[in-house]
C-alpha cells in the first residue's frame, strides 16, 4: 500500500473580494459519506473545474467527483486580478518576453481562452464575467517604458498586434496622470474570476458532476489497482485521481524542494458614488498590468462585474510554509494606499473596503508539473503566476492524461523538464528574499 498525506491545507487571509461582490453562494455541500467515482479531481479552481469539464467531453456519462477544501472561488481562483492573457507573460523576465517558444505559448494560451469561452457560452455565464476587452501594459518610469518598447518589438516580430498609447491617452482612459505610456493588446479576457468559477461549477453540476466543498483531501491511498481519497466526511474509491492544487502539490510530498511559494496582495475600493466617479474620470472598465512584472496591477470594474470600483494588486512575499501573515497584509495594504494616491491623486485618502492575500507558485525554470505521478494519479499543477490561462491548460491536459487520450497538449507537457531544485536552506530563503526585494524596489514606480 502506498499513499500521500496532505501535510497542510490552504490558509486564506482577508476576503476573496471578487466572491464577496456576488450574491450569496448556494449552501455548502460537503462529502458526508463513502462513495465511488470514475474520476476524482482534487481542487476546484481554474485547473480543477477545467479538468472536470474536459472529462465530461472525453467520457460522457463517467462519474466525476470534485473535492474543494474550502468554498468555491474563496481560494486562489477568487484572489487573482482576473486577467486571462494570450500573449507571453513570463513573470520572472524583465518585460514578459524572450522565450524561444513564444509562438507556441500564444497558441496554447488561446486554446485555454477558447475552451473557457465555449464553457461560458455553454453554461450561460454572464458575459460581464468573461469580457474580451484586452489589456494595457502601463509604464510610469523610463525603465518601464523601455520594457514596453522592447515588448512591442518582440510582439511585432511575432506578428502580434499592439497599440502604443501616450500619456494623454492613458489619462483619458484611466483618469490617472501617473502613466507615461501604455501598450494595448486586444487578446486578453478580463474576468470576474469568482463569477466565472461559480458559473463553471453551476454548469458542471447541471451536467452531472458532483462538486463537494469544505471537503479537503487529507490522504490518497493506493489499494490494489484503485485509489482511496480520504476527507473529513467520507472516502471516495476511484481508479483515477487528478491533483489540481497548484503549490499544494508540495503539501502531498510531490516536487518538494522545487517550488517557490509566494503571496501577492490586493486592495479594492468601496463602490464609487457618482461624485467620486466624476472626479476620477476615464472609462468605466479597463485593466493595466505593469510593464515591469514586479510592478502594480490596476483594474477598474463597473456595475456588471460587481460595482464601480478600483483594484490594485502588488507586493510579494516568499512564504515556503504557504501561510500568509497578517503583518504582511497590513504592510502591503499600506503600500498600496500610497500607490493608489500616486495614481489617483484626485481620490487620495479614499478608504479601501477589501484587502487580501493570494497564493502563487513558481518553479525556477518556469515549468508546470503536469504528468502522471504514478499509475492512476495525475497532476495538473504549478501555474507560475498565470493561474487563469495556465491553470485551464494544465487542467485540460491532466484530464486527457487521466482519460488516456493523447493530444498535442499532453505531448508538450510530457517534454517539459522537471522543476529545477531550489538551493538549500537558509540560502534559498535569504537569496530569494533579497532578489524579490530588489526587483520590487526597481519596479516601485510601476
Amino acid at each position: 500500500m502506498t499513499g500521500y498525506r496532505a501535510r497542510r491545507l490552504p490558509v486564506q487571509l482577508g476576503p476573496a473580494a471578487w466572491n464577496a461582490l456576488l450574491p450569496a453562494a448556494p449552501a455548502v455541500q460537503p462529502l458526508e459519506r463513502d462513495t465511488t467515482a470514475d474520476f476524482v479531481v482534487v481542487g476546484a479552481g481554474f485547473a480543477g473545474l477545467s479538468a472536470a469539464r474536459r472529462l465530461t467531453q472525453l467520457q460522457p456519462g463517467a462519474r466525476i467527483l470534485v473535492l474543494e477544501a474550502g468554498r468555491l472561488a474563496e481560494g486562489a481562483a477568487g484572489r487573482n486580478s482576473g486577467f486571462m492573457i494570450d500573449l507571453p507573460h513570463d513573470l520572472q523576465s524583465a518585460d514578459y518576453a524572450g522565450a524561444d517558444d513564444d509562438r507556441a505559448w500564444i497558441a496554447r494560451n488561446r486554446q485555454a481562452i477558447g475552451f473557457a469561452a465555449e464553457a461560458a457560452e455553454e453554461y450561460g455565464i454572464d458575459r460581464n464575467f468573461f469580457d474580451r476587452a484586452g489589456k494595457i501594459n502601463g509604464a510610469a518610469s523610463a525603465a518601464a517604458q523601455a520594457h514596453n518598447d522592447s515588448y512591442a518589438r518582440h510582439l511585432a516580430a511575432l506578428g502580434e498586434h499592439c497599440e502604443k498609447l501616450d500619456a494623454q491617452e492613458m489619462r483619458a482612459l484611466t483618469g490617472s496622470p501617473h502613466y507615461r505610456s501604455g501598450l494595448f493588446s486586444p487578446g486578453t479576457v478580463m474576468l470576474q474570476p469568482a463569477g466565472y468559477i461559480r458559473g463553471l461549477a453551476r454548469g458542471l453540476r447541471a451536467a452531472g458532476v458532483m462538486i463537494h466543498e469544505a471537503s479537503p483531501a487529507q490522504a490518497l491511498t493506493r489499494q490494489g489497482p484503485d485509489w482511496q481519497v480520504t476527507t473529513p466526511g467520507g472516502r471516495v474509491s476511484t481508479a483515477r485521481v487528478i491533483l489540481t492544487v497548484n503549490g499544494h502539490l508540495e503539501s502531498f510530498g510531490v516536487a518538494r524542494g522545487r517550488l517557490m511559494q509566494l503571496f501577492l496582495y490586493a486592495v479594492m475600493t468601496p463602490e464609487l458614488d457618482a461624485e467620486t466617479l466624476a472626479r476620477l474620470g476615464g472609462a468605466p472598465r479597463w485593466g493595466i498590468t505593469p510593464a515591469d512584472p514586479m510592478g502594480t496591477t490596476v483594474r477598474r470594474i463597473d456595475s456588471g462585474q460587481g460595482g464601480n470600483r478600483l483594484l490594485l494588486r502588488s507586493c510579494a512575499t516568499l512564504r515556503p510554509d504557504m501561510r500568509p501573515r497578517r503583518r504582511d497584509l497590513a504592510r502591503a495594504a499600506a503600500v498600496m494606499r500610497r500607490k493608489f494616491a500616486q495614481r489617483f491623486p484626485q481620490l487620495a485618502g479614499l478608504r479601501m473596503e477589501h484587502a487580501w492575500a493570494g497564493p502563487l507558485c513558481l518553479s525556477l525554470n518556469g515549468v508546470s508539473v503536469t504528468r502522471e505521478i504514478e499509475a492512476g494519479l495525475v497532476s495538473g499543477c504549478v501555474q507560475n503566476g498565470l493561474g487563469t490561462a495556465r491553470g485551464t491548460l494544465t487542467g485540460i491536459a491532466a484530464a486527457e492524461l487521466a482519460a488516456g487520450v493523447p493530444s498535442p497538449l499532453t505531448d508538450f507537457f510530457a517534454t517539459e523538464a522537471a522543476p529545477r531544485r531550489l538551493p538549500p536552506q537558509p540560502l534559498r530563503q535569504l537569496g530569494a528574499k533579497a532578489l524579490l526585494r530588489l526587483r520590487v524596489w526597481r519596479a516601485r514606480a510601476d
